[in-house]
Order: structure tokens, then sequence, then C-alpha cells
């Protein structure tokens, strides 16, 4: 009014001039195209001068109606400030919440805000469906600089300068619909700010859209990735984990690009050797666009779950040979290996809770990769609340355990429970022990327990499990109501040892490799649990190619193999079975079925011949002449007659070590003396020394 000496007419936000003024018209200056108020009301009074209107015409307006600011389901503080919740979000019923901007008149310097807070664990997404940006159209005090008016997103609960999203500029900005703006917690900021005012709304017109996501991560997340996760044992040695529970990484995934999702469980030797990861069932959608029906698993472009060792063979990627690589081993390489195995939708029915899939690690790691086709995973997954997958994994193989992968030898021992461990670690309650016992070809092979000890008959204090190779049913279960078992355990065949086609689509070529997989589940106390498991190597005689048994060895100069006899020194009585000249009397009994030497039917002539070739191996070995005509197909590897020869033959291989040994401290007990009566002999009367 006090540029309006005369006429002028002034409104008001409300039903009287109680309200707040917008402001007072005379003519003078630019006067607004539109007044919108933040009401249903507006009142307008007019003031005339004691002249009347002389030259003047008066004024001339028409009112009409503006649509209403959508309440958000939330809480508004002061004048446009709004607090936006999950609680109260949910509590509605709706899956998402609006918010507009504003669309009335409001002063100079005016701050409006939005707090969008999530339950701990969520993020937040605040997307534009509509988003317009316009000159000021109608200011309240003029501004000739940049950014009049600005709309400003956080990643933060309040404004924080350096956790800023995005912020839109009246004058050099671009509107960005349909773009997922998302928060790294749990609660977004947002702030309008005008530094003119305005008679008519924002010049920055927008319709927002925001809802939460469960962000909840089962592991370590991976800097820069969607849903990477690294699972450490360290962390947690066992849990559960599935598809990710934000589905919003289902839909930002970069053009032309799958959604990847790795989960690495990584763990020490120190603390655990091995990882136990078991899929519990996988639910992948059809593809609404392709009939992909994933008959072949890799190269299908499928949605798909691929498990792999990134170190096979159990390499640590800490503690390695020197000039042996750890490089991780990338997907694409274990694929063309098939050193992993490929769930997709075929494998539906096949994995369930009832029947779920079990991989063993045999080493300190390993991955599991899940992949959506980026073509239909906003149209299938996005927001769809059941997993795509659900598994559980565990940590396993302590140090009490021992090695964890027993090369192929031809004999070896598992001793449980190791006890160098006991100096440095405290052990479990529970524990689990998985021994991968690999096998050589064309060998049988002989387990027999030297001791075994259970602390009570249930299987809770010890069971121990004995897995053939693609196998998924125990060979055998021992707990301490059935230790008899192991008293005679028959010889495995080389057949029972081979590789299993078996028809069951989830065993993968991992699985089919030729080992035996021994598992003891128990108390991990010494006193509770304790056993010693041997194995021997088996060779069966060399034979001829009609099928007869040779008679004499393969000379030095020829190739050996398995098939030539190579190794088979020592015939086991009652059996076609041998065993290599190092483990004769090696006080271990390596010949299985010792007291049954008549068990196997010997023809006449497979009677010379097995003889012709024992006397030809003791011979060899030195054994023979020794024996003084005791009969060979009774007697044993640890045979005390056999035995007792053996060491008055492995005496005379001492005798000039002996000699060589008692040579060398005679002459270091002579060079001790010289040099005993060099230090200490008498010195004479020039040598004295004087005492200052």
């Amino acid at each position: 009014s006090e540029n309006c000496p005369y006429d002028y007419i002034r409104i008001y936000d409300g039903k009287d001039e109680s309200a707040s003024v917008i402001g007072t018209f005379c003519g003078m200056g630019k006067f607004p195209y539109s007044i919108i108020g933040t009401s249903q009301d507006l009142f307008v009074e007019f003031v005339s001068s004691p002249a009347g209107p002389l030259l003047n015409t008066g004024f001339h307006f028409n009112v009409g109606n503006w649509p209403g600011h959508v309440e958000a389901p939330g809480s508004k503080v002061g004048t446009c400030d709004w607090l936006l919740t999950a609680e109260t979000l949910k509590k509605s019923g709706d899956t998402e919440g609006i918010f507009l901007s504003v669309a009335h008149w409001y002063p100079p310097h005016t701050s409006c805000t939005y707090l969008m807070q999530g339950f701990p664990g969520q993020v937040v997404r605040l997307y534009f469906p509509s988003f317009r940006i316009n000159r000021i159209e109608s200011p309240i005090q003029p501004w000739t600089g940049d950014c009049g008016e600005s709309l400003t997103l956080y990643d933060a609960p309040r404004p924080d300068d350096a956790r800023i999203i995005k912020t839109f500029c009246d004058t050099f900005s671009r509107p960005m619909e349909k773009h997922d703006f998302v928060s790294t917690g749990n609660a977004m900021f947002v702030r309008f700010e005008s530094k003119t005012g305005s008679y008519s709304g924002s010049s920055l017109y927008y319709w927002a859209h925001y809802d939460f996501f469960n962000n909840t991560r089962f592991g370590e997340p991976v800097p820069g990735t969607a849903c990477d996760e690294i699972i450490a044992s360290w962390k947690q040695r066992a849990g559960r984990l599935r598809s990710p529970l934000n589905t919003l990484v289902y839909k930002q995934a970069s053009p032309g690009e799958d959604v990847h999702c790795l989960y690495r469980f990584v763990t020490d030797k120190r603390i655990y050797a091995r990882v136990i990861l078991t899929i519990l069932s996988v639910n992948f959608k059809e593809h609404p666009y392709t009939s992909v029906t994933c008959q072949n698993c890799y190269e299908d472009r499928a949605d798909k779950l691929i498990i792999w060792e990134p170190y096979p063979g159990g390499k640590s990627p800490n503690i390695t040979a020197p000039g042996v690589s750890t490089t991780p081993l990338p997907l694409h390489l274990a694929v063309q290996r098939s050193l992993g195995s490929c769930l997709c939708a075929k494998h539906a029915n096949a994995v369930s809770r009832a029947r779920p899939y079990r991989v063993v690690s045999s080493g300190e790691s390993l991955n599991l990769q899940l992949i959506v086709d980026n073509a239909h995973a906003a149209a299938s997954y996005f927001k769809n609340p059941s997993p795509l997958f659900e598994a559980r994994y565990e940590f396993v193989h302590g140090p009490l355990c021992g090695p964890a992968v027993l090369a192929a030898a031809s004999d070896g021992e598992i001793v449980y429970p190791h006890l160098e461990a006991l100096g440095y670690m405290e052990p479990p309650k529970r524990i689990q022990c998985i021994w991968d016992l690999e096998i050589e070809e064309k060998r049988d092979i002989w387990l027999h327990f030297e001791s075994i000890k259970f602390a009570s008959r249930h299987c809770e204090d010890g069971n121990i499990q004995i897995y053939l190779p693609g196998r998924l049913d125990p060979y055998l279960s021992v707990c301490g109501d059935n230790v008899t078992e192991t008293e005679k355990l028959p010889i495995l065949s080389a057949g029972e040892l081979g590789f299993e086609s078996l028809d069951d689509p989830l065993v993968i070529e991992k699985e089919k490799t030729r080992s035996i997989r021994i598992v003891f589940i128990g108390s991990a106390s010494p006193a509770r649990a304790a056993f010693k498991i041997a194995w021997t190597g088996l060779y069966h005689l060399p034979k001829n190619s009609d099928g007869t048994l040779m008679t004499s060895r393969l000379t030095d100069g020829e190739t050996k193999s398995p098939d030539s006899g190579h190794g088979c020194d020592f015939i086991c009585p009652g059996e076609a079975l041998c065993i290599p000249a190092r483990l004769i009397c090696n006080g271990v009994v390596n010949c299985p079925n010792v007291t049954s030497g008549d068990r196997k039917f010997w023809t006449a002539e497979e009677k010379r011949a097995r003889e012709a070739y024992s006397e030809d191996s003791l011979r060899r070995l030195g054994y023979l002449d020794l024996l003084g005509g005791l009969p060979l197909g009774q007697l044993h590897d640890e045979a005390p007659e056999l035995c007792a020869r053996a060491r008055s033959i492995g005496g005379n291989d001492w005798t000039a070590p002996a000699l060589g040994a008692g040579l060398a401290i005679a002459i270091g007990v002579c060079a001790l003396g010289a040099a005993w009566r060099l230090c200490c002999r008498k010195r004479s009367p020039d040598e004295e020394s004087l005492d200052y």
C-alpha cells in the first residue's frame, strides 16, 4: 500500500481480513497473471481514495477453481513440511505415496521439505511420472540470477550438501521423468526453495511418487554393485539367503545387460576349510516374450543359478607354491571347463526343501551367481515378493578335522581329532568334517577302521558316513550302536568307484569325480569321539591278453601301468589283489580279509600261475630264500614270519650308514678335545697380565 496511496485492492488468503495478505495491487508495476490461494477461499478488499476514481477505470478479475493439493499419507509439520513414513504408507494400504509441487502462492524465501523415512534396512525410491520446468511467471520478488527456484534431493534424513543426489533449477536443468532416484539408507530428504516467491505456484511442476524397498543383505555388500555380497565365515558360521529382497535390482540393469548378483562364500582354513551350499528352491518364471526352454542351462538366454569354485582343486588364494597362479577363475572359464553347476527353470520341480540340491566346495571359497535376462526382469520380478531361489550355507571342516582333500595315493589314513589343532583353537560344541579321498584309476580300495570310539550309542555324539562317487545316499553310516559293522568292510571294487552315469539331472560333473567322501558329524570334544580310518589301494594281478595270469613281471625297460602289474609286488591271500613293496611290513595291515585265505576259488592252472608270480616277486624283493619254504598263499603283508625276515634284510642296509655315523662321531670328539686344549693351555710368565 506504500506504492498505492490512492485506490487499491488487497487479497487475503482466507475468509476475511485476518488471513495472510497475498498482495496489494493498484495498477503500479507488473500485475500477476493469476493468484492461487492455499485453500478454497480468497478474500478481496477494495479501498478507494477520497478523491474518487478520476481517470482510472477500476478493476476486473475472473474467479475460477484449481485442483487442490493431494494429501500424502503422512504428517504435515508447519506450512509445507511433510514427514512421509513407511509405517503410515503401510497403514494406508497403498504401496506408493504421492506428493505434488507447490501449486499455490507462497512468499519469497519459501522452503518446503519432504522427509521420506523407511523402516531399518529399507531404501527409498523417488521418481517423477510427470515433470516440467518453466520460467518463473508470477514472481513476488524479482530475481536476475540463476536458480531462483530449485528442488534438491538428498541421500540423507536431513539437508546435507555432501550427500546431494540431484538438484533441479528453473534456469538450466532438464526434467527427469520416470527415472528412479534411490537412497542408500532408509531415508531421503527433498527440499524445494524459492528466492522469488510466486503468486501462482512453482515453476518446477512435478508429480512425485515414492515407495520403500527392503534392502536387507545376508552378507557384506560389495560397493559399486547392485546386489553382490561377500559372506565370510568369520562373520557368521551358517545362515540362509535368497534372491534380493530389494526387487529394484531387476529394473536397474544397464540396457542390454542382464541382472547379475554374485554371492561369494569365503573362509580361511584356520577357521573352516570348506563351504556347504544347499539350494532349497528355484522359482524362475517363463519368459513372457520368447519360448526359452533352457535345454542348455549354460548357453540358453534363460534365468539361471550358476555355482562354481573360483579356486578349483581346493587351492588356497592365500598360500600357494611359487609360480602357481591364484587368480580367481572367472565365470566363463568355469563354464567352459564344466567346473560348476547350473540350475534353471527346468530344475524347479527337481529342487525342493524335501529334496534340496547340495554342493560342497573342495576349498575355502565358493561362488553363487544369479543371472536374470534383462528383457523381462522388470516385468517378471519387480515388486514380486516370491524369491527366485532360497538357499542355506554352512562353513565346515575346522582345524580339528585335518586336511580336507586327500590326494590319490596307494595308502593313507584319516585321524580324528587332528590333535595339533588343539593347541591354537577351542573346540566348538558341534563339528562337521568332510574328507574327499581321491582315487587312482583302476584301483580297488579297502577301507578299514583301525580304531573307533564314540561316547554313547546316540548318533548325536558321532556319526560317520561314507559316500561313493556319484551317489546321493551313504554307502555306510556308522554310529555308536553299529560300530561292529566296521570290523569287516568289503573291498570297494574299481567298478563301484567308477564314474556313475546317473539319470539325476542334479548330479553334475564335479560330483562325479572319482573320490570317496567321508563325513563325520558330532561333538567336537576329543574325549567324546575319536577314530582312525586307513585305506589301501589294491592292484589286480596282471593278466595276459587271453585273460590268464602273467607268470612273470614286465621288464624294467617296458612301459609300466596299472594293467601291466606296476606296483603289484605282494599278492594278498584269498584274492587276485596285490600291493606295492613299500607297504610290506609297514605296521599297517594293507591286505584285506587276511583270515580267509581260501575265499576265492582257484583252478589248478590259476594256482600255479599265482604261485609262480608270487615266487618271482618275493625273489626279486629278497624275501623268498629267507622264508624257508613257508606256504606263500597264507602270508599277509604283516605276517610275523615275513616281517622278521624283512627286519633282517633291512638290517644289512644299515651297516654302511652306521659305520659312517660312528666315524663322524669319533672325528667330532677329537676336534672338540683339541679345541679345549688350545683354549685352556697354561700361560707363560711373560703373558701374565697386570691389574690396573
